[in-house]
């Protein structure tokens, strides 16, 4: 079998492969080399409803066009437990605990963001250009 996919391919289409195995790799590791969030942030058609830090367990109702829908802090991670969205992908999602991560519900409006903290010494900015 790996003969005959072998004879199928050119050397392109192998360095292709090759590229992308190493892209999925590399995504991965810089995924799990994000620091911890700080801070979880919800918006709701760009307004900001409800921040929490992650170290506080509690849960938020938070309500937009379809309904309510349940977010839950604990352990450091937050995660929407119900939601009235159709297909419930944002309840699929998993929970976030990253600085970056995103969890949408799109019909309902919502986005929860997740924010690090920042350092006393380290500026608001991320670089300076004259």
């Amino acid at each position: 079998m790996i003969a005959a996919l072998r004879d199928r391919t050119t050397v392109l289409d192998r360095l292709v492969v090759a590229l992308l195995l190493a892209l999925v790799v590399a995504s991965a590791l810089w995924a799990a080399q994000r620091p911890a969030g700080a801070r979880v942030v919800v918006e709701r058609d760009g307004q900001v409803v409800f921040s929490a830090p992650l170290s506080e367990p509690r849960s938020a109702r938070l309500s937009g066009p379809l309904g309510e829908t349940v977010m839950e802090i604990e352990d450091g991670r937050a995660r929407v437990l119900s939601s009235p969205c159709p297909t419930k992908a944002c309840m699929g999602m998993g929970p976030a605990s990253r600085q970056g991560d995103l969890l949408a519900c799109v019909p309902n409006h919502l986005i929860v963001r997740i924010e690090g903290g920042r350092q006393e010494d380290t500026p608001p900015y991320d670089m300076l250009s004259r």
